[in-house]
């Protein structure tokens, strides 16, 4: 095996290696060249090259999403960090184990008027859970912040960053290890409900008539069935979850926004919750936020081994544990008291069902109705990436098959990485992946498709609108030139040039009957695909705020 001769490049490849650390995204450079040889170089490491930073940082955080473990990412010096930044930030929040490491000139180097030569040290202070700058020798401190920026994206579940200098000579080899790194173990934590937390809890549960469950982003699996079915059969508990948390079951209110969003002063306070139980990553429906925000509980537990944010301004009395492990304490002690909160959400959710399907089942073609036929017709246990702004909110609006899992960067809410996140995600999975987005989303990410890991049975639904259509419907809209140019976007590109180019099946469809006729021909296709669906740019908000309206 061949080796880089700089013993600290030796150092952070040994470190990885024997800490489980076997993903590694690499995008092409010079500075790195120690730590590219090392890890490339290595049949311990499954190695990526991605050459474009920005989709390579999302990439990357696609892998670590399926494989629950840390990924590693590097780049050369300069500028090249920089581009990894929208994937850290959305990494910091949404709870994925990433680990930046970025080949740097010596520290006399810098500011001196070197090419390729920036501040790389501690760029993403704000959004990572640790930083190391290491020195230029291999050492017993470098190896324990190495060591310590593997544990934390481990531990902690989120970006770490390691910035290594490297002097010139950079592509020298040896065939002899110059180094016995140090390897120290994972700290072990758990925790568990104090005595004193589970009598205190079951107490207020007890005593109250209108507990809401409150579901962000959640892996698939991850909440026992025995748990799913004693909060369903509780007359006092009502389950509201979102595409993106994976649960199924048919007592819980699956779409937030079809029950609450025709909701007057008397419905919001009749629904108001005296108990709201969090869990899960971020939430996507604002209206669900601004409900809570304004009919406050007089309790948020939040529920999350690592963090909790004061979403709806009740400070939350955050326990440090997972869901399953909370409710396996606390529901043992707790007793059934009568409530009609649970069939409250029931006749509602029943109601709700009758009015959509009415209204959606007589509307012309637009983004509405292409989701309605979207959504059934995509495979069974398979997995599904949405992007951010109109394309979740509109998956959010139709149930999918409970086999399917279903994932959306929503730690940001950007746009800027799904497409590359979608890649990534499928290149780490063995399920047929599709890929729901919207063509400014589309556009923004298209260097995703410059990538040599793209399974055959990864799909693409691009649904064209012609421009940012999320933004007709926020309040403000004005039909004129700068709205239409600054917010909108809007243009007349297709995808049908990248899809030759990058050697994808290309699709279309305009209406239902060619949509349907494309749903089936994009899953008989034996390589990647593009489904290009073309709705109307000016109707789409006038159908989707009647939509709102019609159910009542």
């Amino acid at each position: 095996m061949i080796y880089p001769k700089i013993p600290l490049a030796q150092s952070v490849i040994q470190i990885c290696m024997a800490k489980g650390v076997n993903h590694v995204v690499i995008s092409p450079g010079s500075r790195n060249a120690p730590l590219t040889i090392g890890f490339a170089g290595n049949p311990n490491f499954k190695c990526y090259s991605i050459a474009d930073e920005r989709s390579a940082g999302f990439f990357a955080l696609g892998i670590a999403q399926q494989i629950g473990k840390p990924v590693a990412l590097l780049c050369t010096s300069g500028s090249a960090l920089l581009n990894y930044y929208p994937a850290v930030a959305e990494a910091f929040y949404s709870q994925i184990p990433l680990i930046v490491i970025s080949a740097d000139r010596p520290e006399s180097k810098i500011d001196i008027g070197d090419g390729q030569t920036i501040r790389q040290r501690n760029v993403f202070e704000n959004h990572s859970l640790f930083n190391a700058n290491l020195t230029e020798d291999a050492s017993e401190e470098n190896d324990l912040l190495i060591n310590e920026a593997i544990n934390k994206a481990m531990l902690k579940k989120g970006p770490t960053h390691l910035n290594v200098p490297f002097e010139e000579p950079l592509y020298e080899t040896t065939r002899k290890i110059a180094v016995d790194p140090i390897i120290s173990a994972n700290a072990k934590w758990y925790k568990s409900i104090s005595p004193e937390d589970i009598i205190a809890s079951t107490n207020i549960w007890n005593a109250a008539k209108k507990k809401l469950v409150l579901v962000g982003v959640n892996a698939p699996q991850e909440i026992d069935d025995e748990i799913l079915e004693v909060l369903a059969k509780d007359p006092s508990v009502m389950v509201m979850t979102e595409t993106t948390s994976n649960l199924h079951h048919p007592a819980f209110l699956n779409s937030i926004d079809k029950i609450i969003t025709p909701f007057k002063d008397k419905d919001f306070k009749e629904f108001q919750p005296e108990i709201l139980v969090t869990f899960g990553g971020l939430i996507v429906s604002k209206r669900v936020k601004a409900f809570l925000r304004k009919y406050r509980p007089d309790h948020h537990w939040h529920v999350d081994p690592l963090r909790a944010y004061n979403t709806f301004g009740v400070l939350p009395h955050h326990f440090e544990t997972n869901p399953n492990d909370f409710f396996a304490q606390i529901l043992p002690f707790t007793k059934t008291v009568n409530s009609d909160y649970f069939k409250l959400g029931q006749t509602l959710q029943k109601k709700r069902a009758v009015s959509h399907q009415k209204y959606v089942g007589g509307i012309p073609f637009s983004d509405l109705k292409a989701f309605a036929q979207i959504i059934p017709q995509l495979p069974k246990d398979s997995m599904l990436q949405v992007s951010n702004s109109a394309a979740i909110r509109y998956t959010q609006l139709f149930d999918a098959d409970a086999s399917i899992a279903v994932f959306c960067n929503r730690g940001t809410s950007g746009i800027d990485g799904s497409t590359s996140t979608a890649i990534g995600a499928a290149s780490a999975s063995n399920k047929p992946t599709t890929l729901i987005t919207g063509d400014i989303g589309f556009l923004y990410d298209s260097n995703a498709l410059w990538n040599n890991y793209i399974p055959k049975d990864f799909k693409i639904i691009l649904i064209n609108n012609g421009g940012g259509g999320i933004f007709r419907i926020l309040p403000g809209h004005q039909e004129n030139k700068i709205f239409n140019t600054y917010f909108e976007t809007s243009h007349k590109l297709t995808a049908e040039h990248l899809a030759k180019m990058y050697q994808f099946d290309y699709l279309t469809a305009t209406d239902s009957d060619s949509l349907d006729a494309g749903m089936a021909a994009l899953y008989k296709s034996k390589k990647p695909s593009i489904l290009e669906v073309f709705t109307p740019e000016k109707e789409n908000d006038a159908i989707l705020k009647d939509y709102f309206k019609a159910l009542t």
